[in-house]
């Protein structure tokens, strides 16, 4: 039982770094690559980041009775399944953008591009917010749920420890 506590300690490092680069990426790359390519502004930033902590924190207050409720295997496990599909859904935001918009295919989009930015450019922001509350939902079970973890896994000895090895996750996650 000692080793296999470790080893999941590990994953829980693992699952918590990804956790935080799946929110990191969005600031790493918003200058350089998304804002220009999708035509987005500061403001739609600001409007997905703003949604998406709103979305986090109050997942947050939920999460926890739900892995009190259903245990943390099958929680945690529901928690990663929803952030895995949230952070998924973000790569079919485009062809979600031009069937919304009754465009045919990449190049049709791309032609529109030059005529109605604006109006293209707020469809697949909110697209992408949507792909963003899916995300936070399912990220905001991953504390409560790796806490609970430790609780029922480590003796009180190694709690501390255990849970400190899992929180590091979150600071490589925003390196």
């Amino acid at each position: 039982m000692t080793n296999y506590r470790w080893l999941i300690c590990g994953m829980l490092f693992l699952a918590t770094t990804i956790n935080y680069m799946d929110r990191q990426v969005l600031s790493l790359t918003w200058k350089d690559f998304i804002a220009p390519e999708f035509h987005w502004t500061d403001a739609d930033y600001g409007r997905i980041a703003a949604i998406f902590s709103i979305v986090y924190a109050i997942g947050n207050l939920f999460s926890g009775r739900f892995m009190d409720w259903i245990g943390t295997k099958k929680g945690y496990l529901w928690a990663i399944g929803i952030w895995s599909l949230g952070a998924c859904m973000h790569a079919f935001c485009g062809v979600a953008t031009a069937q919304w918009l009754g465009l045919e295919g990449k190049e049709e989009l791309i032609n529109a591009v030059g005529t109605s930015t604006a109006v293209i450019a707020s469809v697949s922001a909110w697209f992408f917010i949507v792909c963003r509350i899916v995300l936070g939902i399912g990220e905001s079970g991953n504390f409560p749920a790796a806490i609970k973890v430790t609780a029922e896994y480590f003796p009180k000895k190694d709690r501390a420890f255990s849970t400190s090895i899992f929180n590091s996750g979150s600071t490589i996650g925003a390196l």
